[in-house]
């Protein structure tokens, strides 16, 4: 078992063997130095924070933008870490750098290095293109108060055309050091801070919250981040998972996707969108880039926050919960993990191992909404997803309409859904389920909305599903599918 966290920060590989579970990667930067990287929000909105996080995945180099303020430290381990101080020196910038100088993408410059550094990670990201929409997704993470972003862009596109840097040429080594320091060993760290557990394997998980059953389990953070930097929580006793290679499973099979508990967003998009493409859309709407690089989906369901945007697309699709506690295994429907505000079905020592969605069948309809005031990096007001099956006569056969935001858990409409049962999928049908709806849910009023508004979405949003599935399934039955309307 080794005790010390290591990575590299650019050439200099570094060991710790004393560090706090809850010191931000952020602090730690500033106080090496690295003064480069600011610290503007400091909950991962702005992107003045932006690093690139390399990893080994699948025997490839990828690098990855990630926010700095709501990194923990232990969470590099394995990795390597670059800053503005390492992509480019005054003598020669790096091409980016060139760019953003000679096309004015600064003026109070402030932003400027989460900027550089989200866009070098975008220039040797896979799949990169010059096309605007990718380049805003790419630096949807990024805020910038004076330039209104149009020289970035600019910035962007001409830097993405430049030949490789002296940065780009030191990566070849990388993936060789970084393979060296795969050990398979747990990782324990115990100071006058706290202690840190990095599992090697789920086995080990298990064996050690049976011992250590209140044990905090982080895998992305980006929540766990604000409570550290923003509730100034201290988290004496932390085991991070993000790393831990049985936890980072994506599989596919005749039984559906299954998706581990340290997979991101990000890994989990494309085969997401494969199996439910209104998923995959939803899931650009996620946070921005650098949080679905580190935020995960079983991150977001064992949160059991009412407003996470995962885990009601989840409940429709029909998700279930893969549970461990020590040798013992349990799989619940999702729907059934969320008990009450703040309250989960998970055990002492118990923890999430994986997701589960099966396989959608042809005949089933389904859709997912999301409802907020910006298209990025905002919390939902509203998150709808449906699931609609009909038999021969158009009768419903299935329904599954789970909400988040509308009550204390994301929860499916019990009363809308036995509305709909038996009853032909009509206008009549419809609105029976949209005055069922004000039965199920008494949501509240706050900040992103009110609790009149909140009920005349999901109602709306109810409406909008079923224009979009008569369309749908009158296209099928043309074709010669199986649903008849």
């Amino acid at each position: 078992m080794r005790q010390s966290i290591r990575f590299y920060m650019g050439e200099r590989l570094v060991s710790l063997a004393d560090v706090a579970p809850d010191q931000t990667l952020l602090d730690w930067l500033r106080h090496e130095g690295r003064t480069g990287t600011k610290e503007g929000c400091n909950e991962g909105d702005c992107g003045a924070c932006t690093v690139i996080i390399a990893r080994l995945s699948q025997n490839r180099l990828v690098l990855k933008a990630t926010n700095a303020c709501i990194q923990l430290l232990p969470m590099l381990d394995g990795a390597a870490l670059f800053t503005i101080e390492d992509v480019g020196q005054a003598a020669a910038l790096h091409p980016v750098q060139e760019a953003m100088v000679s096309l004015n993408g600064a003026q109070c410059g402030f932003c400027t290095p989460g900027f550089v550094m989200s866009m070098v990670a975008y220039r040797n990201a896979d799949g990169r293109s010059d096309d605007d929409a990718a380049i805003d997704s790419a630096l949807s993470g990024n805020l910038c108060r004076c330039t209104g972003y149009a020289p970035i862009v600019r910035a962007m596109k001409q830097a993405l055309a430049a030949p490789d840097s002296p940065f780009e040429t030191a990566l070849a080594g990388l993936g060789a050091k970084l393979a060296a320091l795969r050990d398979g060993e747990d990782v324990s760290v115990e100071t006058t801070h706290g202690a840190i557990f990095l599992p090697a394997s789920a086995d080990s998980l298990a064996v050690y919250l049976e011992t250590h059953p209140q044990t905090l389990i982080v895998a992305g953070a980006t929540d766990v981040g604000l409570w550290v930097t923003k509730a100034m929580r201290s988290l004496p006793q932390v085991a991070f998972i993000g790393q831990c290679p049985d936890l980072m499973r994506l599989e596919r099979d005749k039984d559906g996707l299954h998706i581990g508990a340290a997979v991101t967003y990000d890994a989990a998009r494309e085969a997401l969108a494969t199996l439910l493409p209104d998923f995959g859309a939803l899931i650009g709407r996620i946070g921005s880039t650098p949080i679905r690089n580190s935020a995960t989906l079983c991150g977001n369901i064992a949160n059991g926050s009412p407003i996470g945007d995962g885990p009601p697309a989840l409940i429709a699709a029909g998700a279930v919960l893969h549970l461990r506690c020590g040798g013992e295994r349990r799989v619940i429907p999702l729907e059934r993990y969320f008990l009450a505000y703040g309250r989960q079905d998970r055990r002492e020592g118990e923890f999430i191992e994986a997701v589960s969605i099966p396989p959608l069948a042809e005949d089933i309809f389904y859709r997912s909404y999301k409802i907020s005031k910006r298209f990025d990096q905002d919390i939902s007001a509203v998150l709808a997803a449906f699931a609609l099956r009909l038999d021969e006569g158009g009768n419903v056969m299935e329904a599954r309409l789970a909400f988040g935001g509308m009550a204390a858990t994301p929860c499916r409409a019990a009363r809308a859904e036995a509305a709909l049962i038996g009853a032909p999928w009509n206008e009549a049908t419809l609105e029976t389920a949209r005055l069922a709806l004000a039965e199920d849910f008494t949501p509240l009023s706050d900040m992103r909305a009110s609790a009149w508004y909140r009920q005349t979405v999901a109602a709306n949003l109810l409406t909008r599903f079923f224009e979009e599935s008569r369309g749908e399934m009158t296209r099928l039955a043309k074709a010669g599918g199986l649903v008849h309307v």
